[in-house]
């Protein structure tokens, strides 16, 4: 099943897909643009990867990491579907990063990758905005290039893991205004869900709403002030949101 949640004549409301836009849990209809949408889940610690797809590692120039690159990122990141990030004014490389977004069930802790699938709830689309030009190094991401406010988008459903056949094979699409510019396929991931879900419960205990970002596919282009960009799963729908300046920030 796809629900999300959106905020709506001073309420907050399950949602689920409906022809004609959002349909509330009270049965009533809206358009996408007639609510405001928020993360699906209430989110707990966020798991980032880095280089997580081998052709995008090469895209920047990367040779392979000895283990997964893994970094946390703060609440304050999180938008939903259809929301605004803002561009910061002189930076010369952000960077739009379409990927599948892990959101665990039922508390892990030294979890094999055996069983690890048992702890997944399910899953959403997210965007991890990154600006590049604040990168020290890829083993010690900077905080500026990927804990901004409003820098990873979530939603806009978040799917049980029982309703994805194979999340081994999913698409993931990215769009800047109306113009494909990344593909890929989650079966090229560097290190699989269940590996993953081994390494961080190896050493820390994940919790239920605590999020893995998988990483995303080569295929990134800079993105500017104005621009539209959609991010797609197979199964998980169409993730909308679009880039901002300082100015309509209010921040010049």
């Amino acid at each position: 099943m796809m629900r999300g949640r959106v905020a709506y004549a001073g309420a907050i409301h399950e949602a689920y897909p409906d022809a004609q836009g959002v349909r509330l849990a009270d049965g009533r209809v809206r358009r996408e643009d007639e609510v405001v949408w928020l993360a699906p889940v209430d989110v707990g610690t966020i798991f980032a990867l880095g280089l997580n797809y081998a052709e995008h590692a090469k895209e920047l120039q990367f040779s392979k990491q000895e283990e997964p690159l893994v970094f946390l990122k703060g609440p304050g990141t999180v938008i939903g579907h259809r929301g605004v990030t803002r561009r910061p004014d002189g930076v010369a490389f952000m960077h739009y990063e379409c990927e599948l977004a892990v959101v665990i069930g039922r508390t892990a802790q030294n979890v094999t990758r055996e069983h690890a699938m048992q702890h997944v709830a399910g899953y959403m689309i997210a965007n991890d905005y990154a600006i590049r030009d604040y990168l020290e190094n890829y083993y010690r991401p900077n905080l500026r290039v990927k804990n901004r406010d409003g820098g990873t988008v979530l939603g806009p459903w978040f799917v049980d893991a029982a309703d994805i056949a194979d999340v081994t094979q999913l698409e993931l699409r990215t769009f800047v205004n109306g113009t494909r510019q990344q593909h890929g396929n989650t079966r090229d991931l560097v290190t699989g869900i269940p590996a993953l879900i081994e390494y961080l419960s190896g050493f820390m205990t994940l919790a239920p709403g605590d999020v893995i970002l998988t990483g995303t596919p080569e295929g990134i282009v800079n993105v500017n002030a104005g621009d539209e960009v959609v991010c797609e799963i197979d199964g998980l729908g169409r993730l909308v949101n679009t880039i901002a300046s300082d100015a309509d920030f209010d921040r010049v």
